[in-house]
């Protein structure tokens, strides 16, 4: 397996674990409260990683400045929503649900961009969210506002991903980072005041955890991005899928039924197919028919397809 993709595995493997980590805050701090030390403590790596040709005081000096800062809010409305779904909802729902941010993402660049999309890109992205309908299962069983909070998050989600695509080539990394982090802070920091309770000593030690292994994870996708190309990186962070599985069961005890395994399947095949260049699709086709050709070879005929012997020339 390429370097590259253990280390996009392990960086995705580093979120989840952070993103468990808010889910046992749940009914203890406010959501705002989290989302502000999460932002608070993120800054440690995010030190680590700064270019050395980049100087902080810099942030705010911006090429595209209306980007940058519509980046930040929507940035800062989808971070609180999937905060809130995370501490409302099962990881497994909330994962299925946020990735939905690709149907949105293409949305946004044939509206928006004006740029073309294939048919079986539209496809995929339907069944995508078939997947998503077969996990919640609206109608057949009881919604929360979690659920309504993950939606938004992926939309929001999107929004900061194309935008990031615009801006990402002519803006500095810290000001790519610095502005909305800055958001986060100045946001939640003024929200939390009215429901603001000191945390415990665990609670800190929560936060430390998911600062660092937030940057840890980003480091690593760093690393991944570097190493490999982004047709082998993207599909692992479908692996979180996995993760919320894993950790739900483990520390909060949910369980998906059945019904929900399928949803989660889909919802992964759809979306690694996605991603996957055609191109690659289809080198992986052509390899699985070669390596079928050997055995098709080997199996004896069907009954049918024998023909019957040919008198030899001797015979005649």
């Amino acid at each position: 397996m390429p370097v590259g993709v253990l280390f996009a595995l392990g960086a995705y493997a580093f979120y989840s674990c952070s993103d468990a980590i808010v889910k046992s805050f749940s009914g203890h701090l406010s959501v705002f409260e989290i989302s502000f030390f999460s932002a608070l403590f993120s800054l440690i790596p995010a030190v680590l990683s700064k270019a050395k040709t980049e100087r902080w005081r810099d942030t705010f000096k911006l090429n595209h400045p209306w980007l940058l800062h519509v980046r930040a809010v929507t940035g800062v409305l989808g971070a609180t929503m999937v905060i809130f779904a995370f501490t409302t909802i099962p990881l497994a729902e909330v994962y299925s649900i946020a990735f939905l941010a690709p149907v949105f993402v293409t949305i946004i660049s044939v509206v928006v961009l004006k740029e073309h999309v294939p048919l079986q890109k539209w496809l995929l992205l339907m069944a995508s969210f078939v997947g998503v309908l077969i996990v919640v299962r609206p109608g057949f069983r009881e919604l929360h506002w979690g659920h309504l909070a993950a939606v938004g998050s992926a939309l929001f989600g999107s929004m900061t991903t194309t935008i990031l695509r615009t801006v990402a080539p002519r803006e500095k990394r810290v000001s790519i980072f610095g502005v909305p982090t800055a958001y986060l802070l100045v946001f939640n920091g003024l929200m939390m005041i009215p429901t603001f309770v000191v945390p415990s000593l665990q609670q800190w030690a929560f936060f430390v955890a998911m600062g660092v292994l937030g940057g840890v994870g980003h480091l690593c996708f760093i690393s991944s991005t570097r190493l490999s190309p982004a047709s082998l990186v993207a599909p692992t962070q479908y692996s979180q899928i996995l993760w919320a599985i894993i950790f739900g069961a483990t520390f909060y005890h949910e369980f998906p039924d059945a019904i929900a395994y399928v949803g989660l399947v889909i919802v992964a095949a759809a979306g690694i197919l996605n991603v996957v260049p055609a191109e690659t699709r289809r080198r992986a086709i052509a390899r699985f028919a070669i390596l079928r050709g050997p055995a098709a070879a080997a199996a004896p005929p069907a009954a049918n397809d024998v023909k019957p012997a040919q008198p030899s020339k001797k015979a005649a």
